[in-house]
């Protein structure tokens, strides 16, 4: 090669070399270093934080203290000049930045306890809030320590406000707003449970709680294109001498679909922990960390992948898990970066709420076969998520809260539950004696639900009977004994199976009266079991209705959980639609099932005295009888709902996986509206005659909410319908079913139909099904929901009945064993829900 081709090779590598650089540096829209309490600019490798005096402009507080000290913390050298003064704040206070770029931000909090003047910072207790999140709450510090959050802004400033608790005061070291890279944190995650997709994270408020390097040294922010420090895992594992530390940082390769340099540096994706499995092809343990986090909170934990360890494709399969939780299962990293062998590459999965103060990460060996033993981890990030109420404050590691505080609150707790004590032992001693008395005078124990002659309602307690029965014409709702389920059910005979769900099998039956039943017989191994029965027992002994299924008795004799429900002929709709050889049903009887299903659940929310939400509502829970009427079942997993002066219910997320509401989902916030959504995706799966998901279908099918929502709003909905409806429904029948379930599926709870609309508009659909309605003021009737539905919603009308919509089926029909006048009044207490 001649001296002008070697001058255009180095030139071409130069621009090379630039050009990839330039790629892996980030240069923040907002970017404020602020230097606080101090009257002059420090710099901090290439950084240069500004005096807070100097932009004074950004600051409004009450009164100006500024803090020094002469004494330095134990940190590295080159950001300890930021520790050498401090903001004071006696009253709240505030920095105000300018936004440039609406997008996700980073606020770092620079805090080091010194004495100056009578002011002791290690005894200051403050709180931080900013973006309508609280950051931190009634926090105090005792040693050096960075805190970072990651907040969202939608508007053209920030605020970072700083209130002193009570008679204290509040203090900051430095302090930094900087743009974080728009693909830093994405939208999604893996759930471990629900397992699906987690949605809603550009919403959340962060706090990065651990960020760690796995097998590596530190690695400090000047080192870091985000100035981030990264801290070695060797003090975070449980048992050291299962795990082995490796390096190859050449190696890493950044590629599409992968990670980038942004992401995390070379330096972390270059080393790893791995198993100590060498020489033994029969290992089979984990490797094991634990963090201290704050319990009572959701976490973002972002797993940093790169196979520096394998000589070949395909050779490294391992497990992930996230406490008791699998978070990834089968990992073979060669198949989310294709043909690349050590690409760098991070997955994110977001944990259930927490109720203990550690999180425990492992990663452990395939149980595929002839797969060598081996697991490894590059790096680690564990974030806290704001929760309901949009804090992330809590009891935080390495802070201590006021000692009076805490003497207050153990004294107040001590006294509390020694009273507590002192009543439930009363109670006990009650009880006993009663059941004492009672068993003297040979009577059972039984349960009975509400009567059925239309006179008082009985609600769920304890009832006394001279014995026992097993027919449900002469006195519902008995205790059952074991042995009568025994023989109704040909002693639990595996042929006699009927279903099988999360809670047991269920059994076909037959009473001594010849009365057919369905019973429910608890797994003792199953997730579900005693709140689940005892839920569905409470619930169901409340209320009666025809379109709800009925539940005859139960039996906790021997340690069983059974449930005795009446007998459904036509089993489940889902059979109906596909899967399990039923016939398939015309799309009158669809529609006439979902309006039963409708009116079912329409009952829960509005026809008791609070709203009772089904939690669980899917094709598989809703129920056909010999002529094919339907019922909603299973109420395990339902909850009353919110208080008059409430909008939701703060619970644990519980549900079916495909039919579950995102929004109850993203914020455990439970409405009637969660009910809704589900509905919605019957809706699609009633259309479509499909399940939910599947992943044998291509990607953009998996999901079927998403898959025909896609359809929709093409206006193509009938180019994937269910092939024996094709040419069967009129096109205005299938435009106002489809927009119902379309408005049932909107992202956010009060863009969505109350269970009355929808009720109201599949009734509209059935009728445009039927005949051609004359004189339809808006034939496309796009906007129909909420309006027109005087029937169903206006309780008011009359005093003794009232009309479902146009249907010639009464109330009256609808509810078997509750007082109308009872019913009436609970209704109209609820219009206005």
């Amino acid at each position: 090669m001649g001296c002008r081709g070697l001058h255009l090779l180095i030139w071409v590598l130069s621009i090379l070399c630039f050009a990839c650089f330039c790629c892996c540096q980030f240069i923040p829209q907002d970017n404020y270093l602020i230097n606080c309490g101090s009257p002059t600019n420090a710099t901090v490798g290439n950084r240069v934080f500004v005096s807070d005096n100097s932009a004074s402009k950004l600051l409004s507080t009450p009164q100006n203290v500024l803090a020094s000290t002469s004494s330095k913390p134990v940190t590295s050298s080159k950001d300890s000049v930021l520790y050498q003064t401090a903001r004071v704040f006696t009253g709240s206070s505030k920095y105000t930045f300018s936004i440039r770029q609406s997008d996700r931000h980073w606020i770092r909090l620079y805090l080091y306890p010194f004495v100056y003047d009578k002011y002791d910072m290690s005894k200051a207790n403050f709180s931080v809030s900013s973006a309508n999140h609280a950051l931190l709450s009634d926090f105090s510090v005792n040693s050096y320590v960075v805190k970072e959050f990651s907040v969202n802004v939608t508007s053209s400033t920030l605020d970072v406000t700083f209130s002193p608790s009570g008679d204290s005061f509040a203090f900051v070291n430095a302090l930094e707003v900087i743009s974080v890279p728009n693909k830093l944190i994405a939208d999604d995650a893996s759930s471990i449970s629900p397992p699906v997709v987690f949605q809603g994270l550009l919403w959340q408020a962060l706090e990065t709680v651990h960020r760690v390097n796995m097998g590596g040294p530190i690695i400090t922010f000047e080192n870091d294109t985000l100035w981030r420090t990264w801290v070695p895992d060797r003090s975070f594992l449980v048992e050291a001498n299962l795990a082995k530390s490796v390096s190859n940082i050449p190696a890493v390769n950044y590629v599409e679909g992968g990670a980038t340099p942004l992401i995390a540096p070379n330096t972390v994706y270059g080393t790893a922990t791995m198993m100590n499995s060498e020489n033994d092809p029969n290992s089979n343990f984990n490797v094991t960390w634990e963090f201290k986090v704050d319990p009572g909170f959701q976490y973002l934990v972002r797993f940093h992948f790169c196979d520096i360890v394998s000589r070949n494709l395909n050779q490294l399969y391992f497990n992930v898990f996230i406490d008791s939780w699998i978070a990834i299962r089968d990992l073979d990293l060669s198949t989310y970066l294709t043909n690349t062998l050590a690409g760098a590459y991070f997955m994110d999965v977001v944990t259930v709420k927490t109720v203990s103060n550690k999180i425990r990460i492992s990663v452990g060996p395939s149980n595929l076969h002839d797969v060598y033993p081996n697991a490894i981890l590059n790096g680690l990030e564990i974030m806290k998520m704001n929760n309901s109420q949009g804090s992330l404050s809590g009891p935080t590691a390495g802070t201590t809260s006021s000692s009076s505080k805490i003497n207050v609150g153990m004294i107040v707790g001590v006294v509390i539950g020694v009273s507590v004590a002192a009543v439930l032992a009363g109670i006990l001693f009650i009880i006993c004696w009663r059941r004492r008395k009672l068993a003297a005078q040979g009577h059972t124990k039984t349960w009975i639900p509400l009567s059925t002659n239309g006179g008082n309602s009985h609600t769920m307690g304890s009832k006394y009977s001279n014995g026992t029965t097993t027919s449900i014409h002469s006195n519902l709702g008995y205790r059952f004994p074991f042995v009568a389920i025994q023989e109704a059910t040909n002693n639990f005979d595996e042929s006699w199976v009927i279903g099988i769900g999360g809670f047991g099998k269920v059994y076909k039956g037959e009473l001594n009266d010849g009365t057919k039943v369905a019973v429910k017989r608890g797994n003792p191994r199953s997730q579900q079991g005693l709140a689940e029965f005892q839920t569905e027992i409470e619930m169901l002994s409340q209320f009666r209705h025809r379109h709800l299924v009925s539940l005859i008795g139960y039996c906790d004799e021997k340690n069983e959980m059974i449930l005795i429900y009446e007998y459904m002929e036509n089993g489940t709709l889902k059979g109906h639609l596909y899967g399990s050889g039923f016939p398939s049903l015309s799309w009158k009887q669809r529609l006439e099932v979902c309006i039963g299903a409708a009116r079912g659940l329409h009952y829960l929310h509005t026809g008791y005295a609070k709203a009772v939400i089904h939690r669980d509502v899917k094709s598989a829970n809703i129920l056909l009888d010999e002529n094919l009427m339907s019922k909603v079942a299973d109420f395990g997993l339902s909850k009353t709902g919110p208080e008059l002066d409430q909008t939701h219910v703060s619970t644990a997320v519980k549900g079916s996986f495909g039919y579950l509401d995102p929004e109850y989902f993203r914020r455990q916030q439970l409405t009637e509206k969660s009910d809704v959504y589900s509905f919605g995706v019957v809706l699609f799966e009633v259309l479509c005659a499909r399940p939910v998901i599947d992943p044998s279908l291509p990607r953009e099918m998996v999901n079927l909410a998403e898959w025909a929502m896609k359809w929709q709003k093409k206006g193509q909905l009938d180019q994937i319908i269910d092939s024996t409806l094709a040419g069967k429904i009129r096109p205005d029948s299938l435009r106002k079913f489809a927009e119902t379930a379309e408005k049932c599926l909107a992202d956010y709870g009060v863009d969505r139909p109350s269970m009355g609309d929808v009720l109201w508009n599949l009734e509209y659909a059935l009728q445009l099904q039927e005949a051609v309605l004359q004189g339809d003021p808006e034939e496309n009737s796009t906007n129909v929901i909420g309006e027109l539905s005087p029937q169903v919603n206006n309780f008011n009308q009359d005093d003794n009945s009232f009309s479902a919509s146009q249907a010639d089926v009464s109330i009256a029909d609808d509810l078997s064993g509750v007082s109308m006048s009872r019913v009436f009044s609970q209704l109209v207490k609820s219009e206005g829900r």
